[in-house]
C-alpha cells in the first residue's frame, strides 16, 4: 500500500512562493504541515477548493455523523490501497469512536458468503 517515493513530491519550505506560503501559513501555525498539503499547494486553486470541501466534510455542518463518515473514508481508502488516507483516518476514526477491532472489520468488509475473500481483488 505504501510507495517508496511520492508520485508528486511535496514542496519544501525553501521552494514555496508567496502564494503558497500564504495558503500553508494557517497550518504551519499549528505545527508541521502534512505532506498532502505540501503536495496540493503545487496547484493553489485546486488546494483552495480541496480545503473548502475537506473543511466541510470534517465539520459538524456535515450531516453524516463523524463515526459513520470515518467508516466510509476508511473502507474506500482500504479498497483503493490508499495507505496515506488509511493512516490519517484510522487515527481520526479512533477519536470519533471507532475501536481497533472495528478498524480491522472495516478492512475485512462485509461477508457476502462463507469463504468470501476479505481483501480487495
Amino acid at each position: 500500500m505504501r510507495l517508496k517515493t511520492p508520485r508528486i513530491a511535496p514542496v519544501a519550505d525553501a521552494d514555496l512562493d508567496a502564494d503558497q506560503k500564504e495558503l500553508l501559513a494557517p497550518m504551519a501555525a499549528n505545527g508541521p504541515v502534512l505532506n498532502i498539503f505540501r503536495t496540493l499547494v503545487r496547484a493553489p486553486k485546486a488546494m483552495k477548493g480541496f480545503l473548502g470541501w475537506g473543511n466541510y466534510v470534517l465539520s459538524r455542518r456535515n450531516e453524516l455523523p463523524a463515526r459513520e463518515r470515518e467508516i466510509v473514508i476508511l473502507r474506500i481508502g482500504f479498497l483503493c490501497k490508499a495507505g496515506y488516507e488509511w493512516t490519517q483516518h484510522a487515527a481520526i476514526g479512533l477519536r470519533s469512536g471507532l475501536t481497533a477491532a472495528e478498524l480491522e472489520a472495516i478492512k475485512a468488509g462485509p461477508t457476502l458468503r462463507p469463504g468470501a475473500p476479505s481483501t480487495p481483488p
